[in-house]
Formats: structure tokens, C-alpha cells, sequence
């Protein structure tokens, strides 16, 4: 049985301390980067596991790297929008598991749609051109540049672009919140009401056509915000059929 607070708080303790953790992260990376020349986003962003900069730490350190401040703005607000109300009805320990877990499985929906994509292309490919890649890549992109061949410049960004961000969590806060208070309004620009179900589902769906589309020009982590809520799915439908009191 998860009782959640007796009294509903406007910033609970989770969200607030990963609010604090997020804002100490992206204000590290700027103080890090302008004074000393290290890169976070290549420490602590995720890249893909045959990657050289890849670590294990990255599925997790990644929900707490943001690319700038809209970035940040927006994933932030998201998070206590949403996640004061989640964090309420569920308790601080239930919202903090779902909070990572929502943003691990994002994490490996990318990672797996990434390598798909990485296949393809290496197929395509002599070996010498991927160990040129592997080899050269990641400097080209940190100077502004990239292959004139195509499949290479692809596979480039595929192997040597982290992925940042809390977006994968934060959409399984917002299917968590389509499905625990669907008939909720939702005001779109602060202005057009739609109830919270519908707002998520069309929002599911945009994503998954934006996927699909895979535009060269568009850097967004679409099957990462389609992992988190899968991943948010999946997790409250275990809960609720292994609980009686589920919240």
C-alpha cells in the first residue's frame, strides 16, 4: 500500500530536489565549459554504447544534461507541472522509481532505434569508412563540421551526438497524468482547454510521426519520448494489477 501526503504540496520534496539537481548540472556545464573547456555533454550526455565516449553512467546522468536554457525552461516546467500532482497522489519514493525508470526506458528505446539506424547505415559502408568515423568524427563535430559523404556525416552524428535531456521521464509523467486524471483540462498556450487524455494521445501520436519521418535536420530524441511512455505505461498498468491501492 503507497499513501501518498496527507496535504498537497505546490513543490514537493522529489520534484524540488530534482529540480535543484537539474539547474546545478546545466549551470555546471556553462561555468565548465566557458572557464575550464570541459565538455559535460560528452561526460555525462548519452551516446551510443559503441561509442568510445560511452559509459554505463550515461542512462542515468543524461536526464540531467540540457542542450540550453528553453531546453531546461520547458522540461523543468513540465516536471512540476505534472509531477507535483503525480508526486502528491503517489509519494515521494513510488514518483522518484517511476520518474527514473520512465527515463531509463527511454533511454533504451533510443539507443535501440539509434543502432537500427546505425546498422543501416554501416551496411552501406566500407569498414575503412566506419573506423574513419569512429576515429575523426567526434572532433569534426565539435569544430562546426562534418563528412561531405553523406552516410558518413549520418553515421557521425549517430555515433557522436549525445542525446540530453529529461524529456523521456517527463513524457512518462505526462501519460501518467493523461492516466490517472484523463478527464482533467489541460490549457494549450494558456488558452485552448483539452482534457488531459486527449492532449496525451495526440501528442503520442505526433511524436511517433515525427519518429517515423527520421528528418536529417530535425535533432530531437522522438523514440526517447515515446519510450518514457511506453515505459510509463507499462509500469502503471503492473502497478495497478499488482496493488489494490494503487494511489
Amino acid at each position: 500500500m503507497n499513501i501518498g501526503p496527507a496535504r498537497f504540496s505546490y513543490l514537493p520534496e522529489v520534484v524540488k530536489n530534482l529540480l535543484i539537481i537539474n539547474a546545478l548540472f546545466f549551470l555546471g556545464k556553462i561555468v565548465l565549459g566557458s572557464n575550464f573547456g570541459i565538455d559535460l555533454d560528452k561526460l555525462f550526455g548519452l551516446h551510443n554504447w559503441q561509442s568510445p565516449d560511452f559509459r554505463p553512467h550515461q542512462l542515468v546522468t543524461h536526464l540531467f544534461m540540457h542542450g540550453n536554457f528553453s531546453h531546461i525552461l520547458f522540461n523543468m516546467f513540465a516536471l512540476w507541472m505534472f509531477g507535483n500532482q503525480l508526486e502528491n497522489v503517489w509519494g515521494g519514493k513510488r514518483f522518484l522509481i517511476y520518474y527514473m525508470l520512465t527515463g531509463f526506458g527511454a533511454a533504451l528505446l533510443h539507443l535501440g532505434v539509434n543502432q537500427f539506424q546505425i546498422t543501416m547505415a554501416e551496411a552501406q559502408m566500407s569498414q575503412e569508412q566506419v573506423n574513419m568515423v569512429l576515429a575523426d568524427g567526434y572532433n569534426a563535430l565539435q569544430n562546426g563540421k562534418n563528412f561531405v559523404n553523406p552516410l558518413m556525416g549520418k553515421l557521425n552524428v549517430l555515433y557522436h551526438t549525445p542525446t540530453v535531456g529529461a524529456s523521456g521521464a517527463v513524457f512518462g509523467l505526462l501519460l501518467a497524468f493523461g492516466m490517472l486524471f484523463p478527464n482533467t483540462l489541460i490549457y494549450l498556450y494558456f488558452a485552448l482547454p483539452i482534457k488531459a487524455k486527449y492532449f496525451v494521445a495526440a501528442y503520442g501520436v505526433i511524436e511517433l510521426w515525427l519518429g517515423l519521418q527520421n528528418n536529417p535536420g530535425d535533432n530531437v530524441a522522438h523514440f526517447a519520448h515515446l519510450g518514457g511512455m511506453l515505459f510509463g505505461y507499462l509500469l502503471i498498468k503492473y502497478w495497478r494489477k499488482n496493488s489494490q491501492h494503487f494511489y
